[in-house]
C-alpha cells in the first residue's frame, strides 16, 4: 500500500493533541482527588504518632477490623471484574468495578490511622486508576483508548503522592509488565503526571526536599560499591515480597483451619502487630516517614530496622489490611543502605538515598522508574550512584513482586525460560534448554569419560 506523505504526521499530531486534551483532564481529576487523601491522611496520620504503647496496640486490631468489615460488605456484590489497576489494562480493557472507588482509599486511611505498616500510594494509584476508567466509560471510548487512559491514571496517582512526574509516568507503564515498557502509554502519563503534580501543588500538598550530596570523582570503584549496596537491596526486596506472600498463605490457611469469618483475619493481624510492637521499635509502624526522612538526612540507622519494617509490613497487608506498598520499599531501602553503606567505605545518607531506588527498582520491577525517581528527588548528580544499583536489584530479586498480577514479557536472564504474558504469582520459570543442554554436554558426558 503506497504510503501518503502527509496522513502520517497528521494523524501523530492528532495523537499528541487528544493526549493533550484526555490526559490533562485525567491528571487534573486524579491530583484533586488524591490530594484530598493525602490532606485528610495527613491530618489523621500526625495525630496517631502521639499515641502511647498501650493506646496503639488497642487501636491495631480494631483497625483491622475496620478494615475486614470494610473490604468485606464493601465487595460484595462488584461482579465480574477484578478491582486492580494492572488488570484493568492488562486483562480488563480498561474496566473497572466503580462502585467500588471509595472502598480502598477510606481503608487505606484506616490502616495507616491504625497504625497498620503500609504505603500512602496504593489508594492514591486505585483512586487514579478508577477516575480515569469513570471518564473513560464517561466518554464512551474504545478499549485501547481506555486502557491507555487507566494507566495514565495510575501514573498521575503516583506522581501526586511523591512529586515525581516524570518517574509517575514510567513507573505506571512500566510496572504493567516485567521486560516490557509500551512507549505509546508514555507520553499520556507524562502529560497526566505533570498535571496531577501542577494540581497537588495548587491544592497544599507538602512534599519534602531531600538534599544528598552526590558531588566528588565517580570512579569505577564508586560504582562497584554501589553495585554491592543494589545487591544487599535486592536480597532485602526478595524477602520483602516473599514475607507478604507467606504471610497471605498463612493467613488463608488460619482462615480455613478455623472456619474464620473474613473480616476477622485482620484484627488478628491487628494483634498480633500489638504483641509485636511490645519488642519492635513502633518507627515501623504507618508510614515510617521519621525513619525515611532520619535515614536520608544521614543519620545511623539499625542492622535489623529493615527486617523489623519487612516483618511488620507483611502481617499488616498479609493479614488483610489495606495500603500500598511503594512508601514501604522506601524505607527499607533507605534504612538497608544507610545501616550497612560503612561496610563499603560510603557515607550513611548516600547509601540510603542510593537504596530508596534499588528497591523499589527491585520489589517492583521498575529499574527505569526508579532510576528517574533518583534524578527527580536527589537532582540530576544521582544518576551514576542509582542506576547500577537499581539494575543490580531488579536482577537480584528474580523473577516474583510485589504485584502478583504483573506480567511477565520477558525473562531477566538468558538462562532461565518462561512463558510470556503470565501473571508472576502464577508463572514457574524454569532452567532455558540452552542452559539445560550446555550442562548436559560439558558435564554428564564428561562424567561419563
Amino acid at each position: 500500500m503506497k504510503r501518503l506523505p502527509f496522513v502520517e504526521p497528521a494523524v501523530m499530531l492528532a495523537t499528541v493533541v487528544q493526549w493533550l486534551v484526555l490526559a490533562t483532564a485525567t491528571g487534573a481529576l486524579v491530583g484533586t482527588a488524591t490530594s484530598g487523601f493525602l490532606l485528610a491522611l495527613f491530618a489523621l496520620a500526625g495525630n496517631s504518632y502521639s499515641l502511647v504503647l498501650w493506646q496503639q496496640m488497642l487501636l491495631l486490631p480494631a483497625a483491622g477490623l475496620a478494615n475486614g468489615l470494610l473490604l468485606y460488605y464493601g465487595y460484595r456484590h462488584v461482579g465480574t471484574l477484578k478491582d486492580s489497576e494492572i488488570l484493568a489494562v492488562n486483562d480488563q480493557h480498561g474496566h473497572m468495578p466503580l462502585r467500588t472507588a471509595l472502598v480502598k482509599p477510606i481503608a487505606g486511611l484506616i490502616t495507616l490511622w491504625g497504625g497498620g505498616s503500609a504505603g500512602k500510594e496504593g489508594p492514591c494509584s486505585h483512586i487514579g486508576a478508577s477516575v480515569a476508567a469513570a471518564l473513560g466509560e464517561a466518554l464512551h471510548l474504545n478499549s485501547e483508548i481506555r486502557k491507555r487512559l487507566v494507566a495514565c491514571g495510575v501514573s498521575a496517582g503516583f506522581a501526586s503522592v511523591f512529586g515525581t512526574p516524570v518517574a509517575g509516568a514510567i513507573y505506571g507503564v512500566e510496572v504493567l509488565a516485567i521486560g516490557r515498557v509500551r512507549h505509546d502509554f508514555l507520553f499520556p502519563g507524562l502529560v497526566a503526571g505533570v498535571t496531577s503534580y501542577q494540581v497537588s501543588l495548587f491544592w497544599g500538598v507538602p512534599y519534602p526536599e531531600y538534599h544528598l550530596s552526590f558531588a566528588g570523582h565517580f570512579t569505577q570503584l564508586l560504582f562497584l560499591k554501589t553495585v554491592l549496596i543494589g545487591i544487599l537491596c535486592g536480597v532485602a526486596a526478595w524477602w520483602f515480597v516473599e514475607a507478604i506472600r507467606r504471610v497471605r498463605q498463612a493467613a488463608a490457611w488460619v482462615r480455613r483451619r478455623f472456619n474464620l469469618w473474613q473480616p476477622l483475619v485482620p484484627m488478628l493481624g491487628g494483634f498480633v502487630l500489638a504483641a509485636l510492637i511490645a519488642f519492635v521499635p513502633t518507627d515501623y509502624l504507618g508510614l515510617s516517614l521519621p525513619t525515611l526522612h532520619a535515614a536520608l538526612d544521614g543519620q545511623p540507622m539499625p542492622y535489623l530496622g529493615a527486617v523489623w519494617k519487612i516483618l511488620l509490613v507483611a502481617i499488616t497487608l498479609g493479614s488483610g489490611f489495606y495500603g500500598g506498598v511503594v512508601t514501604p520499599q522506601f524505607v527499607i531501602g533507605a534504612v538497608t543502605g544507610s545501616a550497612f553503606a560503612h561496610f563499603f567505605g560510603l557515607g550513611a545518607a548516600l547509601g540510603a538515598g542510593v537504596g530508596f531506588c534499588a528497591v523499589v527498582a527491585a520489589a517492583s520491577n521498575t529499574p527505569v522508574a526508579a532510576i528517574f525517581m533518583g534524578v527527580e528527588l536527589f537532582g540530576g548528580g544521582s544518576t551514576l550512584y542509582v542506576a547500577g544499583a537499581s539494575i543490580a536489584a531488579y536482577l537480584i530479586v528474580g523473577h516474583r513482586s510485589v504485584y502478583p498480577e504483573q506480567q511477565l514479557a520477558y525473562t531477566k536472564t538468558s538462562w532461565l525460560s518462561a512463558r510470556p504474558d503470565v501473571m508472576v504469582g502464577r508463572e514457574k520459570v524454569h532452567l532455558s534448554h540452552g542452559l539445560l543442554r550446555w550442562w548436559h554436554i560439558h558435564f554428564e558426558n564428561g562424567r561419563r569419560k
